[in-house]
């Protein structure tokens, strides 16, 4: 860490596909920082050429149940503290993004939701943030058609706030960082908590209380079928 900035990267190779060590050692960092009192900001990175393929395909039609809502509430709480972290989190998208981004680098990748390509009901703490962040025509579309966009495109719907040339993506996300950290923090954390209050409210129901639907029966008959298609192995 360095001037009260913290680089978070998630390192599950090949292409840190979401499971549950995953999830929840990127909650556990997040709560962390979120109780130390010199951090000022936090970037979030990948690995080089892809910053999350998104959930794990490959793991994801072979779980029970229980290990489905093991899945779902930690997935759930990892996207929560995520969204609630008390100060600045920017997200460095360097390579594909199967579940969105910041800011990103100008290059030949893919950004976008597909759980409902690979048979997955999207849980309810994920869906709210979407709602909350993206507008509603963006929102539909990407959610219910589960099209990819390029970075441009992605720009373009607001799904990215920025590009960058490939290399610099992660400097310049440190460099927001810079710039965010230095707002006086009692004033950011407070404002940045009601503007968002409502969705947060919205996603510990889901988590905390338990209320998400999909906690009863997330995967379908049609996911490990539409996992295979989507990975290339039907």
């Amino acid at each position: 860490m360095q001037r009260g900035i913290a680089l978070v990267r998630m390192s599950k190779p090949p292409v840190n596909a979401m499971d549950i060590e995953l999830a929840a050692g990127l909650g556990g960092a997040l709560n962390g920082l979120a109780s130390e009192e010199g951090v000022r900001a936090v970037v979030l990175a990948g690995l080089e050429g892809c910053f999350s393929a998104g959930l794990d395909l490959k793991a994801l039609p072979h779980l029970n149940a229980a290990e489905q809502k093991e899945l779902l509430l930690t997935f759930g709480r990892m996207i929560l503290d995520l969204y609630r972290f008390p100060r600045p989190v920017i997200a460095a998208v360097d390579g594909h993004a199967i579940a969105g981004g910041r800011i990103g680098g100008d290059g030949d990748y893919q950004l976008g939701l597909t759980e409902v390509r690979v048979g997955v009901p999207f849980p309810i703490a994920p869906l709210r943030l979407v709602q909350a962040e993206l507008g509603p025509d963006v929102a539909r579309r990407l959610v219910l058609t589960s099209r990819t966009a390029g970075p441009r495109e992605a720009l373009e719907w607001g799904a990215l706030d920025e590009l960058r040339p490939p290399g610099e993506v992660e400097a310049r996300a440190l460099e927001i960082a810079e710039e965010l950290a230095a707002l006086p923090s009692i004033s950011y954390t407070r404002t940045k908590h009601l503007l968002r209050e409502e969705t947060i409210g919205q996603m510990e129901d889901a988590v905390d209380q338990q209320l998400d639907p999909a906690l009863s029966g997330w995967l379908t008959p049609e996911s490990a079928s539409a996992a295979a298609r989507v990975l290339g192995q039907d």
